[in-house]
């Protein structure tokens, strides 16, 4: 094995640069439920790795495998919002033009990649007048899908589609539908193009249609937001319901932020997310664990030979324990939201760390850890404020409530009294219940619960660790996360009476 002080990085925490992220793929139990079309729906904070599953996806390479992805970082979501369907529910208004894109995506893997069709005679027909359709409305077997709801398009639907055009008005025919009036046809255009799409995919092979990225443009005050994501979800459920009864292996994936998915409301939510929803957690019972992640990376930068493996008790002293007679590891993670991301940038600060230390030691201890504690605070602050400040605004003015506390755990008085001493920061009363329900939400705070889980004992709840759990509105006392105690200077104790 390597030296530690010889690497510079177990990696990074963005997917999107993170050059080991392919070798150091963790099948996590989310990923196995999606690939064998038991969910559909990938849920979890940012950073737990939504992005890592998608690209695991996509670059997967296989004769029977097909996979199509869809990012929105320069998507013409306004070319999108003027397909909404009029004189439907508000969620409902965009489902059929998220059938359209998917319809399509999975056309342009049937007509450039998919060399096995067609596979019967039938299969023929359809794929005919799926090609028809598509190079007679955009001219080309293998359009930009950002551009299919460009104005300027044309759909030619006559010989191609069963659509009755005496609902449109103006002298339109069927040898050119302005965009504008596809709205109107739309159903009529997913029917035939259902039929046709699903009826040419190889039941021997495997079809995928993947959304990420969804939370770029989130705003939590703008209802067409809310309403394009359900719009998804509900065409998801409805493809993918008709590709299961037609016996395809396919599927439209969704990826997600847990907090924006939280936020939606739409009928039979609750039957989609016990159905259809997977959670991307770690470090919980059944899970999988932060420390094989970790084990995977700091064998890919520190192994000396290919079959040599690297255990984490290689790297880290934990004959020594931490403050509060905690593992390294322990210490370590409870000071993160317990996902890849967090423990990735906390192991670089603490290999930056034991790399200036002049009396460092062979395994990183108890020093190397605390003196990478004040770089990895400002990281995780600024991670937290980037998902927090759209959900809350002015977040930091409770932030500097909690700060005037002075203690990592306090009760409803401490804080309400906190409140008044510094309600000069605040435009106008602050509730002081909502206020701690919305720091709970985002694990800024966990809170006591008499009795616990597990064995009867008592425990502090934090949302992060069970993503399932609610704020409890009797609860007496409060705990800050521990990865916040020290950026808010905080004394590790209860404040006394």
């Amino acid at each position: 094995m390597k030296k530690i002080e010889t690497i510079k990085t177990i990696g990074g925490i963005d997917a999107d640069t993170d050059d080991l992220l392919m070798q150091c793929f963790q099948n996590h139990t989310s990923y196995n439920e999606i690939k064998k079309l038991e969910k559909y729906i990938v849920l979890g904070r940012k950073g737990t790795g939504k992005t890592a599953i998608f690209k695991r996806f996509l670059n997967q390479k296989d004769y029977d495998y097909f996979c199509f992805g869809h990012t929105f970082s320069d998507y013409p979501w306004h070319y999108h919002d003027k397909q909404a369907k009029i004189g439907v529910p508000d969620f409902d208004k965009f489902t059929h033009s998220w059938k359209y894109l998917i319809l399509l995506s999975l056309s342009k893997i049937l007509l450039n990649q998919d060399q096995s069709l067609p596979f019967d005679n039938n299969s023929l027909e359809m794929l005919s007048k799926i090609e028809s359709f598509i190079i007679d409305s955009y001219g080309s077997r293998d359009p930009d899908v950002t551009q299919i709801f460009t104005p300027s398009k044309k759909l030619k639907v006559s010989k191609n589609l069963k659509v009755d055009l005496g609902i449109l008005k103006g002298g339109i025919t069927s040898e050119g539908v302005p965009m504008e009036h596809l709205p109107t046809i739309i159903q009529e255009v997913n029917l035939n193009l259902t039929e046709y799409v699903i009826g040419s995919l190889n039941p021997k092979n495997q079809y995928h249609i993947l959304f990420d990225q969804l939370d770029l443009g989130f705003d939590p005050t703008n209802s067409e937001y809310y309403n394009r994501v359900i719009g998804l979800l509900l065409a998801a459920k409805d493809i993918n319901r008709i590709a299961k009864e037609k016996g395809k292996k396919m599927s439209v994936i969704v990826f997600l932020r847990d907090d924006i998915y939280n936020s939606l409301k739409f009928e039979d939510k609750n039957k989609l997310t016990q159905a259809s929803a997977t959670i991307i957690e770690w470090d919980i019972p059944g899970s999988h664990t932060l420390k094989e992640l970790m084990e995977r990376r700091l064998t890919q930068v520190l192994k000396e030979n290919d079959d040599e493996e690297v255990k984490w008790e290689d790297i880290f002293d934990e004959t020594q324990l931490m403050t509060g007679k905690q593992s390294k590891y322990n210490y370590i993670t409870d000071r993160t939201f317990l996902r890849p991301r967090d423990a990735i940038q906390f192991c670089n600060e603490i290999i930056k760390a034991h790399k200036l230390n002049q009396e460092k030691e062979n395994l990183i201890n108890n020093k190397d850890i605390n003196d990478a504690k004040a770089e990895y605070s400002k990281y995780f602050l600024d991670e937290l404020d980037d998902e927090i400040h759209k959900h809350i605004p002015k977040y930091e003015n409770i932030l500097e409530v909690i700060k005037s506390i002075g203690y990592h755990q306090f009760d409803m008085g401490d804080f309400n009294t906190a409140i008044e001493k510094k309600k000069y920061l605040f435009a106008g009363d602050i509730n002081s219940y909502e206020s701690l329900k919305n720091l709970f939400e985002f694990s800024i705070i966990g809170y006591y619960k008499a009795g616990g889980s597990g064995y009867g004992g008592s425990e502090y709840i934090f949302k992060y660790k069970n993503t399932r759990s609610q704020f409890e509105e009797g609860a007496k006392t409060y705990r800050v996360h521990p990865g916040l105690i020290d950026f808010l200077g905080l004394k590790r104790a209860t404040k006394p009476r």
